[in-house]
């Protein structure tokens, strides 16, 4: 069976990703990295009346269009506590940063160019009328939609819908992502090991990877290798609902490989199986009725890499994202040479330098093994090669994904 290319593999997974539709009301405290499911328009006014920018005095620019000017203070604006009264011919206003203009008032000489001598204030400089005030409205006005739907809300627009009156948002649900581990020489962490056993490591990975692709990850456990169990636990994904069922290890091809034969049973549709990627080339991909499934391969090293590569997209794409395709990869130079690559496009493991020109160098590491984990813990990029790409030398180009 001829491998399937990366981008060939991406694009039939992202075929059938519809963006999830169902809705729900978050607080703000919990709406960061949501999609937002309607338009948002601002329920009040920002600011809501006319505010300085600057400490100083409220003035009116006639009064000071020729200086020295001696200007009699009648009072006080301060944020939170505005002055009722208005500001007429030869008066002023002791006014700070962002409270309300009093009436009669157009413009702020700020207090570096005045001086203050009790009830009297001296301009030293003249002001054009509107400097240093902020008119009402400046940011944003009652009913403006400032907040579309489908965007993916970040700090600031959070910030934005807050100052904007709301206190909750309508979000796009998460897509669910389900991941079982599966084969009988796992446990869970802290359990005791047999010693034949190892101890289970991808979920956690994969979870993060998909809850910060915008995910709600559900861990399933782990299966062993029997038939039954296996289908026990697809039945557990369907039943919590999810989109996405991820199988972490068994979609190989040996006797104990039994996730595909588990699926079949339950009439799965099968996308492609085995990838021309390194690491990941056991990873496969298809339909159980309306849930995706990614059979990802159980070394750990390899599930990482795949979750960078098709899980995260995917979950994008559910999540509404027109750009879900696009992994974002930066230049770089090799700070090593490389061998020429074969069919398999690779994803290297490596260290990052800055050179004195501020360019990025890359050094993959001299052991490439998918099972070691340490090193993809201590990498800080990937490096993107081809397949078929000649061999390279230290300081030639390179493209990187940085961890």
């Amino acid at each position: 069976m001829a491998l399937t290319p990366v981008a060939d593999a991406l694009a039939g997974i992202l075929a059938g990703a519809s963006p999830v539709r169902e809705q729900e009301t978050v607080t703000l405290h919990r709406a960061a990295g949501r999609t937002l499911a309607a338009d948002v328009a601002a329920l009040r006014t920002q600011p809501p009346f006319a505010a300085s920018a600057m400490d100083g005095y409220a003035v009116r620019a006639a009064d000071v269009a020729a200086v020295p000017a001696r200007l009699s203070l009648i009072g006080t604006s301060a944020a939170g506590h505005a002055f009722e009264g208005a500001v007429g011919s030869g008066q002023c206003v002791r006014i700070f940063t962002g409270a309300p203009v009093p009436a009669g008032a157009d413009a702020i000489l700020i207090q570096e160019n005045a001086r203050a001598e009790g009830d009297w204030v001296e301009a030293l400089s003249t002001v054009a009328a509107g400097r240093f005030v902020r008119e009402a409205g400046l940011d944003f006005r009652e009913g403006e939609v400032l907040l579309q739907a489908g965007r993916r809300l970040g700090p600031s627009a959070v910030a934005l819908a807050a100052a904007m009156g709301h206190a909750t948002l309508p979000v796009v649900r998460r897509p669910r992502v389900a991941i079982l581990a599966t084969g009988d020489e796992l446990v869970r962490p802290g359990e005791p090991t047999g010693p034949d056993q190892i101890v289970a490591s991808n979920t956690y990975a994969v979870a993060a990877i998909a809850e910060g692709a915008g995910a709600e990850a559900i861990d399933l456990g782990i299966a062993g290798d029997d038939l039954a169990v296996l289908s026990a636990a697809i039945d557990a994904a369907k039943e919590a609902g999810a989109d996405v069922l991820v199988t972490l290890g068994g979609a190989s091809v040996g006797d104990h490989d039994l996730v595909q034969r588990a699926l079949s049973a339950q009439g799965w549709q099968l996308g492609f199986w085995r990838i021309a990627m390194r690491p990941g080339k056991p990873l496969m991909h298809g339909r159980l009725g309306a849930m995706a499934v990614l059979g990802l391969p159980g070394n750990p090293v390899s599930s990482i890499v795949c979750s960078l590569i098709v899980l995260a997209p995917l979950v994008r794409a559910l999540s509404g994202d027109p750009d879900a395709a696009e992994i974002a990869t930066l230049p770089a130079r090799l700070g090593t040479d490389l061998p020429a690559n074969d069919e398999r496009q690779d994803y290297l493991r490596a260290r990052l330098a800055t050179a004195d020109d501020g360019t990025l160098v890359a050094s993959p590491f001299p052991r490439q093994d998918s099972s070691m984990l340490r090193l993809m813990a201590e990498a800080e990029a990937l490096v993107v090669r081809a397949p078929h790409a000649p061999a390279a030398r230290a300081g030639e180009p390179c493209r990187i994904i940085r961890l």
